[in-house]
């Protein structure tokens, strides 16, 4: 039986308290299926982080959260090292990966360490991980400012119309990537504004997602392309117009753009195929997966935007992420259309 790497060995302590990415939580999976003593040293594992299994995790209050960054931004800013904090942030955010903890052969070590993560997790994880949350809703939020500022930079040169492609009765919205001429996809008139230097590529790209971390948005040569290169590079929803929609305008109090509906990412890769995503309870209430489920933020046509902690806005009881004729059981193929103004539907 050939033994365990050291980097096997780490990946199974990884994997056992919860700290790998989805592949490596496939590859861990695949070891244990596969290796007698993987198995073994994965049970022995759980058996000594057992005490974290009875540890109640208690929800950190958001005002809590918001009030502590206030106040080391405060602070900060007195003693003159704001710039300091912000790369500090900027550089935790920035790290790609989740917390590792280096692997020890001595159990009695591994049973000391479980002690302390009780410790840690209890007291502390919840209030450092909300706050980061917070963190990077705001700087979602800066993204939605920098969309809204290219818009609003086009409409001045584009006699007052906002950005738009025809799209043909019954097009499929969901077709993110596609670069034939035609328009197939809900995405081309925002990108419309990245091809034309109006907004950054990576303000589409949404910071709470762990794969915003590892995507590189500098070096696209954006002109080549009719939409964006692939549904990476857009973690957010554009509303869909019903067929006999006027023109939205700027300064109007009128939902434009979200945090990717979760709806969207259930469509296949494949563009050549035809979808049919049966809705169920799961898919009609969870919230956007970009802040893991807390909430989302929502641009309007007027420039503000609103984290709501459901899928509805101030605005009124309208689902955003579902069509009003949406429901469990029914089925989706990517075509459908609002059947008046006041149902809002952002996608893909």
């Amino acid at each position: 039986m050939t033994p365990l790497s050291d980097a096997q060995q780490q990946l199974l302590f990884d994997y056992s308290l919860g700290l790998t990415w989805e592949h490596e939580t496939v590859e861990a999976e695949q070891l244990l299926s596969s290796s007698p003593e993987a198995a073994q040293l994965h049970d022995t594992l759980k058996a000594a982080l057992s005490p974290l299994d009875s540890v109640e995790l208690e929800p950190c209050p958001d005002e809590l959260a918001e009030r502590t960054v206030a106040r080391l931004k405060e602070q900060a800013r007195l003693v003159g090292s704001g710039g300091r904090l912000d790369q500090l942030l900027s550089a935790e955010q920035g790290r790609g990966a989740p917390l590792r903890v280096p692997f020890w052969r001595n159990w009695t070590d591994v049973a000391a360490m479980a002690a302390v993560l009780v410790l840690f997790v209890s007291v502390l994880f919840p209030a450092f991980g909300l706050a980061r949350q917070k963190h990077w809703q705001s700087q979602c939020q800066s993204n939605f400012a920098d969309i809204y500022g290219g818009m609003a930079n086009y409409v001045t040169e584009h006699d007052g119309q906002l950005p738009t492609v025809a799209m043909a009765p019954g097009a499929p919205w969901w077709k993110v990537g596609t670069q034939g001429p035609e328009n197939p996809s809900n995405t081309r008139r925002v990108w419309l504004l990245v091809k034309l230097g109006y907004v950054p590529l990576s303000a589409y790209v949404c910071p709470a997602r762990p794969d915003s971390r590892r995507k590189d948005t500098g070096t696209l040569a954006v002109a080549e392309y009719n939409d964006f290169p692939t549904r990476s590079y857009i973690h957010y929803s554009v509303r869909i117009d019903c067929q006999q929609s006027s023109q939205p305008s700027l300064g109007r109090k009128r939902v434009f753009l979200a945090d990717l509906n979760p709806l969207s990412e259930e469509f296949p890769r494949d563009m050549s195929v035809s979808p049919s995503i049966e809705l169920h309870d799961t898919l009609l209430k969870s919230n956007s997966r970009n802040h893991r489920q807390r909430g989302q933020n929502v641009l309007f046509c007027d420039g503000s935007v609103e984290f709501t902690k459901t899928r509805r806005t101030s605005l009124s009881d309208d689902d955003i992420y579902a069509l009003q004729a949406m429901f469990c059981g029914c089925k989706v193929n990517g075509c459908e259309r609002p059947a008046s103004d006041n149902d809002t539907f952002v996608a893909p």
